[in-house]
């Protein structure tokens, strides 16, 4: 079954701006790349956020747990510039 991915990333983007605050606070930024079709969401890590060593954590714990809350026909986040690092 396929998802409405315009309505995903509405509340994809509705999730990040909660989070935008305390990713600035701490010199760091999100950007939504793409909601794929698959239910995988793929973000760009900005500023402090790209080379952090916590960014893992916040990924996962923090940004994914959310989105999901926000659109559980999330299956995943993944940030594009940390797939490398993998």
């Amino acid at each position: 079954m396929a998802i409405d991915k315009k309505s995903v990333e509405q509340k994809v983007l509705k999730a990040l701006e909660q989070l935008r605050p305390f990713l600035l606070a701490d010199g760091g930024d999100m950007e939504l790349i793409e909601v794929k079709d698959d239910g995988t969401v793929l973000v760009k890590l900005l500023g402090a956020c790209s080379d952090c060593s916590m960014s893992m954590m916040t990924l996962k714990a923090g940004l994914e747990e959310s989105v999901k809350k926000a659109a559980p026909e999330v299956k995943e986040v993944v940030a594009m510039n940390m797939v490398e690092t993998l």
